[in-house]
């Protein structure tokens, strides 16, 4: 290579496409702080609005936020019902700058389970964000990892009962056109804040070969400065897929 060449060429080190987020600690956050633990949620909003801005800065394809789990319904009704008021308030204050910024929502889970209030605000954001090209931005609500496999099995049950697919067609390709995103590019990473290292049934199937990354601070702590050193770990990381080293 020639000498000009070589003094002209710049290591760019890898950067995922789709990060994938455990927003843990807002009821620690709160309760460090004599405070209710909806306090925490509602400062935690602030921290999906860094993240989402940070994503778009850096042009990630996708954002995945775990913001209820299907597990989460065994927390006390009063915290729920606080939850699920603040879900409705933030998707009504929060689409006008998402589209502004070019971002896609989309809610995963079984939306099914919650008030029909909070079903026709999630329909009317995800309408209103849809021709947007820029984040695919998800936001997992009532997700289990569990759940989305087993929705993925019935409908490939289905299909086979109706002689559409007959069982030998089976395979990988097939069943991750059943799961949730399988339009999306692959998660690369995950990050988990708040201390707890597991994965808590938070899309078991797409993070197979995913980056993991865990950091104490807690949720409605999270800022650009924490998200930025995971990006710079995940640059450090070897990913193999399963390959040994070619060195």
């Amino acid at each position: 290579m020639p000498e000009n060449q070589k003094e002209s060429t710049i290591f760019t080190p890898p950067s995922p496409r789709h990060v994938a987020i455990i927003m843990d600690g807002n009821g620690r956050w709160a309760q460090n702080r004599g405070k209710l633990r909806i306090f925490g949620h509602q400062e935690g909003v602030k921290s999906v609005r860094r993240a989402v801005s940070f994503a778009v800065g850096h042009r990630l394809d996708a954002l995945t936020l775990y913001a209820f789990s299907s597990e989460n319904w065994n927390r006390p009704i009063q915290e729920i019902s606080a939850l699920m008021e603040l879900f409705i308030r933030t998707l009504d204050s929060e689409v006008k700058v998402l589209c502004k910024n070019n971002v896609r929502l989309r809610i995963i889970g079984d939306t099914s389970r919650f008030g029909i209030r909070l079903q026709e605000r999630i329909r009317r954001s995800e309408a209103e964000t849809c021709d947007n090209e820029g984040l695919a931005l998800n936001i997992a609500a009532n997700y289990g990892g569990r759940w989305d496999i087993i929705q993925g099995v019935r409908q490939l049950a289905n299909q086979v009962q109706n002689g559409i697919l007959h069982p030998d067609q089976i395979n990988e390709d097939v069943f991750c056109q059943v799961v949730c995103m399988n339009e999306l590019t692959p998660v690369d990473l995950v990050i988990r804040t708040g201390g707890e290292h597991r994965i808590s049934n938070f899309l078991l199937w797409q993070i197979a070969y995913s980056e993991l990354f865990f950091t104490d601070v807690l949720w409605p702590d999270f800022d650009e400065t924490v998200f930025e050193g995971a990006l710079n770990a995940f640059a450090k990381r070897e990913r193999r897929f399963g390959k040994t080293n070619p060195e």
